[in-house]
């Protein structure tokens, strides 16, 4: 089936075309499947990262509106809230992100550093947030504050994670497709991080829609498995009612692990700093401690127990982030 998104309105930002690599090192150190790596972290915005592929068509659609202002939200080492201020600030537009403060941290640089000093440099206006504050209603009380000053505001979800959002990782697995045929490589089997769920929801709407039998795990990094997969199920629905294609094989490809989250949301482990370890020693290749990190363990975890055959082919979704590396300094400087 050709998906065809030509529909749908978009400004290009250079979330397309990213490298697929295999990666020998790590394959050969874990004596497992083939691993390759889908490298969203070159997207070609400000540090990269696979929330690119999403504000592509979610400025698309607040340009179609007559936007002048994005606004946005996330925890305060945001990579979508980095990214946003990055796409805004090259097309145009104003932009104000809202940032709880999320993630406990006794780093003293958290706040100031990684993503959240990069929001400042690209230029965005900083609401902050403390823990647990109703994000969607603040965010809708910045945008009428906008409203009321006449401004023309478009809010975008967290994570980018509606259905035009969404759009680019349907697109995205097409992509991946067309790059593992040209490496005459057949995938069985896709890992990635499942946040906000666009990511996790677009690929599988899209890799279903094109008749992969590649399977996808998502990592959750935050939420148990039922209320993620439930986030994940409804998302990847509702892009299927949208692109009017068949919904029923939905329910059951949605495959959420929540084992490696650990204390919680952006609190990394001592199985995240093997991953960052093992993939930046290996292969030159930076994981960041929120989503990275915590997908990569559960890929190596998987290798080692045994669920991939030697036989199979293994994609990791590298999500970017690597930003946020720079708020964790003493998690990462500690002696393991």
């Amino acid at each position: 089936m050709n998906l065809d998104l030509q529909r749908y309105p978009r400004l290009f930002l250079g979330g397309t075309h990213t490298p697929l690599e295999y990666l020998p090192r790590l394959t050969k150190l874990l004596g497992g499947p083939s691993l390759f790596i889908k490298r969203e972290d070159c997207s070609r915005l400000a540090t990269g990262g696979n929330k690119t592929r999403k504000l592509e068509f979610l400025l698309g659609d607040a340009q179609r509106q007559g936007a002048d202002t994005i606004v946005t939200s996330g925890a305060t080492q945001s990579n979508h809230a980095r990214q946003t201020a990055a796409a805004a600030a090259k097309m145009g537009f104003q932009c104000t992100v809202v940032l709880e403060a999320r993630v406990p941290s006794m780093e003293p640089h958290y706040s100031s550093s990684g993503n959240a000093l990069l929001d400042k440099v690209l230029g965005a206006s900083i609401v902050s947030a403390p823990s647990g504050a109703d994000i969607p209603a603040l965010v809708e009380e910045v945008a009428q504050r906008l409203r009321d000053a006449g401004r023309s505001p478009y809010v975008i979800p967290a994570g980018g994670s509606n259905v035009i959002g969404t759009l680019g990782f349907v697109e995205c697995a097409g992509e991946i497709l067309a790059q593992t045929a040209e490496l005459q490589v057949s995938p069985d089997h896709l890992v990635v991080a499942s946040g906000s769920a666009g990511t996790h929801a677009g690929l599988l709407v899209g890799l279903d829609a094109l008749g992969s039998s590649c399977a996808i795990s998502g990592i959750s990094v935050g939420a148990p498995t039922s209320l993620q997969a439930n986030k994940v199920g409804h998302l990847a629905a509702a892009v299927c009612r949208e692109l009017e294609l068949p919904v029923e094989n939905i329910p059951g490809q949605v495959r959420v692990d929540d084992e490696f989250i650990g204390p919680g949301y952006g609190l990394p482990t001592a199985a995240v700093r093997e991953a960052i370890d093992l993939m930046a020693r290996h292969e030159g290749i930076l994981l960041d401690p929120v989503y990275t990190g915590k997908s990569m363990a559960a890929l190596i975890s998987y290798v080692r127990s045994g669920r991939f055959s030697k036989d199979e082919n293994v994609i990791f979704v590298h999500t970017g982030g690597s930003a946020a590396l720079f708020g964790y300094e003493l998690f990462l400087s500690r002696p393991h």
